[in-house]
């Protein structure tokens, strides 16, 4: 198979290889294989095939509208990913709702969610993850800017964590929205949202696989 314009696999993945053995030699990598929520099944399936086949990817996510098709429609490609043992996350509870997040962890079986915080508005949901040990990402910073919330003073990661889920800080593009991680984790700490304690556990969530 050739990809367009890139060649095979192998070359996309040599030329890829080859700027992180050059740029950032010491920092762990980890391939991900994502999908957008606007594209026809057909279309995700045709594009995934040889990539599942080639075995470079280790996680596979999905990202984009929330509404734009329900959740189930992913799930044979979810299958397809398990089957090769990639782990499963998703994009969701960014913008829809408690129940949504449920659902999506339910019907994808995954093993994290991107974002997540819708989940915050029923404590039956934050259950269900605390239960599953299902870790959220959160992107403060993003949620902020993006007027998912109004205050970080009062973004619902507290909450979370106070209702026993795990959840780490993440920047959701550190370009766009001027913050690493480091970043978050401070501007959390200023805001009074975790003390220094609280989030080095939270760091420590962040390195478990």
């Amino acid at each position: 198979m050739v990809t367009r314009g890139l060649g095979s696999p192998q070359d996309l993945v040599n030329s890829i290889e080859e700027v992180h053995a050059r740029m950032a030699p010491r920092i762990e990598w980890i391939p991900q294989l994502s999908l957008s929520r606007h594209c026809p099944l057909a279309t995700l399936q045709t594009w995934m095939a040889p990539w599942l086949e080639f075995g470079f990817h280790t996680v596979l996510d999905l990202s984009g509208d929330e509404l734009a098709q329900p959740i189930e429609v992913f799930k044979p490609l979810y299958r397809a990913a398990k089957n090769k043992g990639m782990r499963l996350k998703a994009h969701v509870g960014e913008w829809g709702t408690a129940v949504d997040v449920q659902r999506a962890v339910e019907v994808l079986e995954l093993d994290e969610v991107q974002h997540g915080i819708a989940a915050a508005e029923s404590a039956d949901v934050m259950r269900f993850l605390a239960d599953h040990h299902i870790r959220l990402n959160i992107c403060p910073t993003s949620n902020l800017w993006l007027g998912r919330v109004k205050r970080l003073e009062d973004h619902p990661i507290r909450k979370l964590f106070d209702a026993g889920v795990k959840v780490t800080v993440n920047s959701d593009d550190q370009i766009v929205f001027g913050a690493g991680v480091s970043d978050e984790l401070l501007r959390l700490y200023q805001a009074g949202v975790f003390t220094a304690e609280e989030l080095d556990q939270i760091r420590q969530w962040g390195l478990e696989d």
